[in-house]
């Protein structure tokens, strides 16, 4: 008889849902983070650029990105190897009988892959747009620092990248609204008293998040970029 040997835990269907749940729960607290210094554009030039200057110096920031761009890449991971494992246990083939009730399939959960591969290329675009973007300088509060504020301007002036950046704001918010609501799932705080008050949150604050950060686009677009 052959010993059954055992995956290590994390390589488990239960252990990637759980690596999910929790670099899903660090990039929710960091999109509403970064959401809510976006509306600082509101307040003034000064404000915005000085809440730029926060997250980009320091020697927090390294450890920050390496937390980030590694959660990410392990939620990425995890879900393509949990499709793929789902997949591969149907033959390739979808459920037979879709489920109903609070167990029903959201047109949210049915696209996760879909929307989420172009919020992969949103990212990407946003990063090579403003992280590494054209570099200007201004004072603030006596520092000399990046004067985002003037690149954003120049930005969302473009009807072609607002479009583009609004869309992929909207995609963002049904992956939330669906991917909130797996959290607790995944780490195994979900159950059928709480599902409803959990899906309820789950979108509102997926809709919380995508409008809040559409604010600053249109506010650009159409006060600021008719200046």
């Amino acid at each position: 008889m052959s010993a059954t040997i055992e995956r290590p835990y994390l390589l488990t269907s239960v252990g990637k849902k759980m690596v999910m749940g929790i670099t899903g729960l660090i990039w929710a607290g960091f999109v509403f983070s970064h959401m809510a210094g976006n509306m600082l554009i509101l307040v003034s030039p000064e404000a915005y650029n000085t809440y730029g200057h926060m997250i980009t110096s320091g020697v927090i920031v390294y450890p920050a990105e390496f937390i980030l761009v590694l959660s990410f890449l392990l939620h990425v991971g995890c879900a393509v190897s949990l499709v793929r494992g789902n997949m591969s246990a149907r033959g390739g083939q979808r459920y037979a009988m879709p489920t109903n009730g609070e167990k029903a399939v959201t047109p949210a959960s049915k696209t996760m892959a879909i929307h989420g591969s172009l919020i992969l290329a949103f990212i990407i675009s946003h990063i090579a747009t403003f992280k590494y973007g054209i570099y200007y300088e201004t004072t603030a509060h006596g520092v000399v620092m990046r004067d985002l504020h003037r690149l954003v301007m120049e930005v969302f002036r473009q009807p072609g990248f607002l479009f583009w950046y609004l869309l992929c704001l909207i995609l963002l918010g049904f992956h939330l609204s669906h991917g909130v609501g797996s959290i607790f799932q995944s780490l195994g705080i979900r159950n059928d008293r709480m599902a409803p008050v959990i899906n309820k949150v789950s979108v509102l604050y997926g809709l919380i998040v995508a409008l809040g950060f559409i604010v600053q686009p249109l506010y650009v677009f159409f006060t600021l970029g008719n200046r």
